[in-house]
């Protein structure tokens, strides 16, 4: 595919992800603006509240110690939703590698510039599912969207989301 007629797959994969970014901070905003860390407001009973919390850590808080790690894990697969975005071939996984890259840069973003410092900032999540864990709106981006890309890579190997290196 020529460099023309990838330029708007690469917009639209820009513009999802900037989308993306802005919904999950946004709402973090909001749930530190409504919300008090550790209270839960119920919303489907006990399957379902929001409750502010802030994670130092990974998903189910693994990794707590290690905050530093996520930062450059983070800063990782901002670079690699970059490079897959430059070479995005089809509608579908510009919408996938967007949803991704938008959910991956909210998080490095609370990584780099929320306390407790530069680098070891915490993740703002919110949405408590049951007892086992606390997310925010890029975790479900995230799980979705690699859901997506296992589900594209199992049906259709002879896609690929990128032209070959040159």
């Amino acid at each position: 595919m020529n460099h023309q007629r990838r330029y708007p797959l690469v917009l639209l994969t820009i513009a999802i992800g900037a989308g993306v970014a802005v919904l999950d901070q946004g709402t973090k905003w909001w749930a530190e603006s409504n919300l008090s860390t550790g209270e839960r407001v119920p919303l489907l009973g006990d399957l379902l509240g929001l409750q502010l919390a802030y994670n130092p850590g990974a998903a189910f808080s693994l990794g707590t110690d290690a905050t530093w790690i996520f930062t450059i894990i983070s800063a990782v697969a901002v670079a690699a939703a970059i490079w897959f975005t430059l070479r995005v071939r089809t509608v579908l996984w510009a919408i996938v590698i967007g949803c991704l890259g938008g959910a991956v840069t909210s998080h490095l973003g609370d990584r780099l510039l929320r306390p407790p410092s530069f680098g070891q900032g915490h993740v703002v999540d919110f949405i408590a599912y049951g007892n086992w864990f606390i997310g925010n709106i890029a975790d479900i981006f995230i799980v979705g969207g690699m859901l997506t890309v296992a589900l594209l890579t199992a049906t259709s190997p002879d896609r690929d989301t990128a032209e070959a290196p040159q």
